[in-house]
Order: structure tokens, then C-alpha cells, then sequence
């Protein structure tokens, strides 16, 4: 759940800060008021792409921030934050993004720092935002199977199956590096015992190689080294050099002080002086004294180096070209030769083991199979039902459930089965089923997945939905259909609403108003939260166009009385 928002500098905003609660929070303006710049501002919040352009005119920088309340129910959002070592504050995180005016753009979780990616991927656990912005995930037919899953009470399932999957991708990469050609096992195994054979005998250890450049560094430049600390030391400790113009200094003061105790400090600090210039000299010379040149070791030096570099470039990741990354690759090797060097028993019990694993994932490909299509119809008539009831009056909503190939024992498939599912929609009476891509209205697309939320309720562990254009080209009845469906699923998720229409707004538990105003030639988008008489004027304004007309205000009063939640 979104709890608050701060927005700087962001297009036409240059400073707002809101806080949203559960339920229904509805956001209303007059058209151009900038209601969608602010849900922009919560795409670019979310992970979602931007450009300088959205930065307000005059400013470096846009800044916005966001603190998120994750269900303790919601576990994939919480494992993703586990996995990175991120721990929520009371299931609290601190979203922030900053976008500079060179394009380049900047997140956080918390104090971790995210690529925009690993943004996206995170918050869409938690957000599902429907219009004319990004995260519109029902256009994607790979989020499809999880909807329906879902609504079969088979997801905990298919988690299981994936995990089968995975295992049996292991095993068979196994068996197939045991069933290699003899020849082909024999050649490998000669090259992978070399390899290691060479890095052991190197007898690396980590952190060498700096070492041995720093030494190599010191003997090349030996001379200048040297020739350099002997003119510190004369300097220094030369019979007219520092020291003895510091200790004359100081038996002076010696002297002056029984004269005059106002300068105690002094002698004081010329003491302090003398040893630590001293000190310093003492070191130096027992480090000029340590000092020698063996030509011998220069060249045992470069050697190793050169020995180092040969086997970075023979076996060290292009991802870690060190020591360490050859170390990496000799404990792979080792690995690898104890999997080529495998028994005949082993080959057999790995051949049964991967018999089992298929069988197990036959018998739970068709169980999930044989749910997913026994839901389907009863999913497409209760999602079918309500988008009739939301305007789309011809609609016909449908499951596409297509199997991949197999036999009466094994079947090719996926990690979450053997089927593809993807939802299809008719909007007109005749027309063919097409893919929910194809539809060019967001009014539609938010309409469908209202529709689908409200079939899931609570199913879901996504806990905020945001819908950008869901009153698009609707009124009277369906309007308050379309109201009654959000009100009835804020039971369940957070929503956060652009409306043009009153019985949409009138039925919020959280009213936020975007104004557009300008002043001395700059103009500037800011929000405002309603509450008492100033949300009845907003009403009657959606009403009438005008919020003092008196027949609006009356009718604003009837409607929120009739529908609305907290009313004055």
C-alpha cells in the first residue's frame, strides 16, 4: 500500500507532498489540472522509463519519493527484499528516484541502490497501474497464467511444479555430461586437469597481484626513491637542518619562559614539534637503511606478474578478471571433472531419478492442466458478467487455453506446466476473439481488469491498483456500476482513481483534488486532500461545471449522502 507521496520538481509540480489511505482514494481536477502528471510522477517513482523532459523548467534535478507498506501476505515482495539484505521497518520501505537533467536517473529502496529494472521488478509485486502509463501487466500475455492460477487456487502448485522443473533441468544437464563420447570425455578431462594442474602449480593466493605490483612499482623507481629520502634526511637531520633549528628553537624558549609564563604554550607546541619532526626523521632513515636493490628480485617480480596475467587471460570470467576469478574457475574445474568421472551406478541412478522427476511432473502437469480448464469457463462468464455491467455491453471475455504437445506419459512443457494461457476479448456481437493487446482503449483495459480484481477479491497479493482512464467514454448507469465495483474491491486492495465523473468520486473514502495554477508567468500543478464542505463543492463542480451552482450542490449533497463514505 502506497501511505505517502512526495513530489519535487517533477514536470509541473514543484512541491507536493500527499498522504493516501486504504480504500478508494480518488483523484479529480478540471481537464489539464495535471491529475495524470501525478500519476506519471508515480510510474517514474515505481521504476518506470523517463527522460529530462520531465524535469519542471529551470530546476537540475526531479525528486520524488514514496513510503510502501507491504502486506505480510505479500512473500514475493518480502523474499525480493530478503534476497538483498533490505529489512522493511515495520513491513515499511522507503522508495526514492532522482532524475538529473543529463537523462540519467538514480533509485532506492531504502538505502539500497537499485537499477531501474530491479525497481520495476520489485514494485510489481505490489502495483498494478491501468491506463495510459506503463505497468499495464494484462497487455502481457505471460501475466495471464498467474490470474487464472489464482483464481483456481492452484498457485502454491505451480510453485511446486517449477521447483520439478528446475530439478529435472539439472539432472538432465548431468546425464547429458555423463553420456558425452568417450573421446570427448577423455579430451575435456585432459583440459580441465591441465587447467588445474597450471593453477595450482602457480600457487596463487588472493590479493597477490597488488602485492607484487606495489613491489614492482618500488624496485623500478628504486633510484628516485632513494635519492628522494636522502634529501628529506639531510634536510631533516643535516647539523643546520630542521631538527637542529627546531631544538635551538625550543632551548630558546626554555630560556624566555621563566621570563614570561604567557608563553608556555609555546614551548609547549615547539616541543611537541621537535619530537614529532624527530620521529619522523628516525623512521625515515630506518626506512632508507632498510632500502635495497637486488636486480634478481625485479625480475622474479615481473615474472610472477607476467605468470598472473597469462592466467587471467587463459581461465579468469570476463566478470572478474583477478586471481580470484582463476581460483573460481580451477574450483569449477574440479567440479566439473568430479561429474565426467562419474560411475556407471551413478549414470543409473541419475537415469532413475530423472524417471521419477518425470512422472512426478506429468502427474501434477495434469493436474494443473485439469484445473486451469475446468476454471476457465466459470472465469471467462464472472469476468464476462461484469465488464457487461461496466459499459462494455457486447464484450465477450474468454480464456485461450492451448497444451503443448505430448504423449499419454511425458509432455513438453514450462515451469508453470504444460499449458499457454492467454485472455481474449470480442467487444462487438460477431466479431472474433482477439488478444486484450489489441484493444486500443485504456478505458477498456482498466474496465477488463477491474473486472478481473474483483472476480480474484482478495486472491491477489498485489495490494494497490491505479486507474488512469477506467471512466473513459461511460456515464449514468454504467458510471455507477463502475463506482459500486471499485468501492466493493477497496474492501480488498488500496485503489487510487482519476475520475471525471462524480458517481465515481462521490463513493471515495479519500478525496485528493489536482489544481493547475499560474503565477508571475510560471505555472505549477499542486493537490490538495477534501474533506467536509470543500468536497461537496468539488462534487457539484464534476456535476454541473460549476461548484456554487445550487441545484449541483444539492444534488452533490443527495449523491454523497446516497452513496458516499464519511459525508458532511
Amino acid at each position: 500500500m502506497l501511505e505517502d507521496i512526495n513530489i519535487k520538481d517533477f514536470i509541473l509540480i514543484d512541491n507536493v507532498s500527499l498522504e493516501f489511505g486504504r480504500g478508494f482514494n480518488v483523484l479529480t481536477g478540471e481537464t489539464g489540472a495535471g491529475k495524470s502528471i501525478l500519476i506519471g510522477a508515480l510510474t517514474f517513482l515505481l521504476g518506470g522509463k523517463s527522460s529530462a523532459d520531465q524535469i519542471r523548467t529551470g530546476c537540475k534535478e526531479a525528486v520524488v519519493s514514496g513510503t510502501v507498506l507491504i502486506p505480510a501476505v505479500n512473500k514475493a515482495a518480502l523474499n525480493w527484499l530478503e534476497e538483498r539484505g533490505v529489512v522493511p521497518e515495520e513491513n515499511r520501505v522507503l522508495l526514492r528516484r532522482i532524475l538529473k537533467d543529463n537523462g540519467r536517473s538514480l533509485a532506492w529502496i531504502n538505502e539500497l541502490a537499485v537499477t531501474r529494472n530491479e525497481l520495476d521488478e520489485f514494485t510489481s509485486y505490489l502495483f498494478d497501474i491501468h491506463g495510459q502509463h506503463e505497468h499495464q501487466n494484462l497487455l502481457k500475455a505471460a501475466s495471464h497464467g498467474p490470474y487464472l492460477d489464482l483464481y483456481c487456487g492452484i498457485s502454491s502448485k505451480v510453485e511446486e511444479f517449477s521447483s520439478l522443473y528446475y530439478r529435472l533441468s539439472e539432472k538432465k544437464k548431468q546425464l547429458d555430461e555423463l553420456q558425452l563420447s568417450e573421446r570427448e570425455k577423455k579430451e575435456k578431462l585432459e583440459y580441465l586437469e591441465f587447467a588445474v594442474s597450471e593453477i595450482e602449480e602457480a600457487k596463487l593466493t588472493e590479493g597477490e597481484e597488488e602485492i607484487l605490483e606495489q613491489e614492482e612499482s618500488k624496485l623500478v623507481n628504486f633510484e628516485k626513491l632513494y635519492g628522494v629520502l636522502e634529501q628529506v634526511n639531510t634536510l631533516l637531520g643535516d647539523e643546520s637542518g630542521i631538527i637542529s633549528l627546531l631544538k635551538k628553537n625550543k632551548n630558546l624558549l626554555e630560556t624566555a619562559v621563566p621570563l614570561d609564563s604567557t608563553l608556555e604554550s609555546f614551548l609547549s607546541r615547539s616541543e611537541n614539534s621537535f619530537y614529532e619532526v624527530q620521529d619522523i626523521y628516525e623512521g625515515l632513515r630506518q626506512y632508507q637503511e632498510s632500502l635495497s636493490f637486488e636486480p634478481g628480485r625485479l625480475e622474479q617480480v615481473q615474472e610472477r606478474l607476467s605468470l598472473i596475467f597469462k592466467l587471467k587471460k587463459k581461465y579468469a570470467g570476463s566478470s572478474d578478471l583477478s586471481v580470484k576469478g582463476i581460483l573460481a574457475f580451477r574450483d569449477s574445474a574440479l567440479e566439473e571433472m568430479k561429474d565426467l568421472t562419474m560411475t556407471e551406478e551413478n549414470r543409473q541412478v541419475l537415469q532413475e531419478e530423472i524417471r521419477e522427476l518425470e512422472k512426478s511432473i506429468y502427474k501434477l502437469g495434469t493436474f494443473l492442466h485439469d484445473k486451469r480448464e475446468e476454471a476457465s469457463g466459470p472465469f471467462s462468464e464472472a469476468v464476462t458478467a461484469i465488464i457487461n455491467s461496466l459499459g462494455m455491453k457486447n464484450a465477450v471475455f474468454s480464456v485461450s487455453l492451448s497444451s503443448r504437445p505430448g504423449t499419454e506419459t511425458t509432455r513438453t512443457c514450462t515451469p508453470t506446466g504444460f499449458d499457454s494461457v492467454e485472455f481474449l476479448i470480442s467487444s462487438n456481437e460477431g466479431e472474433p476473439s482477439k488478444p486484450l493487446s489489441k484493444i486500443a482503449s485504456g478505458g477498456e483495459i482498466s474496465r477488463v481488469m477491474l473486472a478481473i480484481k474483483s472476480v480474484l477479491a482478495g486472491k491477489d497479493s498485489v495490494d494497490t491498483l491505479v486507474f488512469d482512464e477506467i471512466d473513459t467514454g461511460i456515464g449514468g448507469e454504467v458510471a455507477l456500476e463502475v463506482g459500486s465495483h471499485i468501492s466493493s474491491l477497496s474492501e480488498f486492495k488500496q485503489i487510487l482513481c482519476i475520475t471525471h465523473l462524480a458517481s465515481i468520486a462521490v463513493r471515495a473514502d479519500n478525496h485528493i483534488r489536482i489544481e493547475k495554477k499560474t503565477e508571475s508567468g510560471n505555472t505549477r500543478t499542486s493537490a490538495v486532500t477534501l474533506g467536509g464542505e470543500e468536497r461537496v463543492k468539488e462534487i457539484a463542480r464534476m456535476l454541473s461545471g460549476d461548484a456554487y451552482d445550487e441545484a449541483a450542490l444539492v444534488h452533490s449533497r443527495e449523491m454523497m449522502e446516497k452513496y458516499g463514505k464519511g459525508a458532511s
